[in-house]
């Protein structure tokens, strides 16, 4: 059995987590919990049969020794805890954002081994995304598209501590919750090349924007546009690609399944029915680690959400575009989302 451990007690870690890791019970066994809160520790480890809790991610490590952690932690923490649990050993799945900057991201990459992190992107998993990775080849050249992530949080969400600040959760709806949607467009459409954002913070309480808008082009030549809210009361996530030979689009809000997608092309028929879900990625994550191979969404693919975002903050800071090259380690945006213009 592959032992696995839970850090953070958030919502996401027993409304997501914890299912996904019950649908691999034959194989996965949760040890152990950890928060900073102790009593909440002990309580969601009752309330869900695991063995253990714990005060500290060091404690968990040294007590439970897990093979695979799940760190469901506010942004802010994300790289220490990954890179503390990747030098005992252990694998980490890191729920989105995976941290605060490439920097980040590049230090976790670099304490690999011979544990590896992998970043939660469930909607790059369900059978819709992969179908449409698989058949793309034969609809032609793509030539555009539209990502959309049109979403509604209210003045209370921005309440909880951590939210609202670069500092600590890294930066806004664009890297939380657009990332998603972008991810799965960068998995059909490769890499980008150059970017031009506007950003703007028009009606909440934070350091951060509450609506972006974005234009990319990517390698092949192809423009996407790139929409973000979270001040849109009628919610909708949107995927539309154009190819020289079929159109393919997708509907839904938090997760999908074959039939949020239509396609203009007889070759659209997915051969299973897998929703977008933790689940769906958890799985194949268990896969890798029996195998000891590098899981998806680690190293190079776990970055690329993460860097057209940045992107988009440093093209909307600087008012002008930005091509991907330019975020070496010689640029203020590859350490920091808001180029280090706020130090809340």
């Amino acid at each position: 059995m592959i032992r696995v451990a839970v850090v953070g007690t958030g919502g996401i870690a027993g409304v997501c987590h914890l299912p996904a890791l019950r649908a691999q019970a034959h194989r996965a066994e949760v040890v152990a919990v950890a928060d900073v809160d102790r009593a909440r520790a002990a309580v969601f480890a009752r309330e869900h049969g695991i063995p253990s809790f714990h005060g500290s991610v060091a404690e968990l490590l040294d007590q439970a020794r897990p093979d695979v952690v799940h760190l469901c932690t506010p942004p802010g923490g994300h790289a220490v805890q990954a890179i503390e649990c990747l030098k005992s050993g252990a694998w980490v799945w890191i729920e989105k954002p995976a941290c605060r900057s490439l920097a980040e991201w590049d230090a976790i990459t670099a304490a690999e081994g011979p544990g590896y992190a992998s970043v939660v992107s469930q909607h790059r998993f369900g059978s819709g995304a992969r179908h449409l990775r698989e058949i793309a080849p034969l609809l032609g050249r793509p030539v555009a598209a539209l990502c959309v992530t049109a979403w509604f949080r209210d003045h209370d969400y921005f309440q909880v501590p951590w939210r609202g600040r670069f500092r600590t959760e890294g930066g806004g709806p664009t890297v939380g919750h657009a990332i998603h949607q972008m991810d799965v467009m960068l998995s059909v459409l490769g890499d980008w090349t150059e970017v031009s954002a506007m950003t703007a913070t028009l009606d909440r309480d934070v350091e951060y924007e509450d609506v972006a808008m974005a234009t990319v082009r990517f390698a092949s030549g192809a423009l996407a546009s790139v929409a973000t809210s979270l001040l849109s009361r009628r919610e909708e996530s949107y995927l539309r690609f154009d190819f020289t030979g079929a159109s393919v689009e997708l509907r839904h809000l938090y997760g999908y399944r074959n039939e949020d997608w239509t396609a203009t092309t007889d070759l659209w028929q997915p051969p299973d029915d897998v929703p977008s879900s933790h689940e769906a990625q958890l799985s194949v994550l268990l896969d890798a680690y029996e195998k000891n191979e590098r899981p998806p969404m680690s190293a190079r693919q776990g970055r690329q959400a993460l860097e057209l975002a940045t992107g988009i903050y440093a093209s909307a800071h600087r008012r002008r575009p930005v091509t991907r090259a330019e975020l070496t380690p010689d640029d203020p945006f590859y350490h920091r989302l808001d180029g280090g213009a706020w130090t809340s």
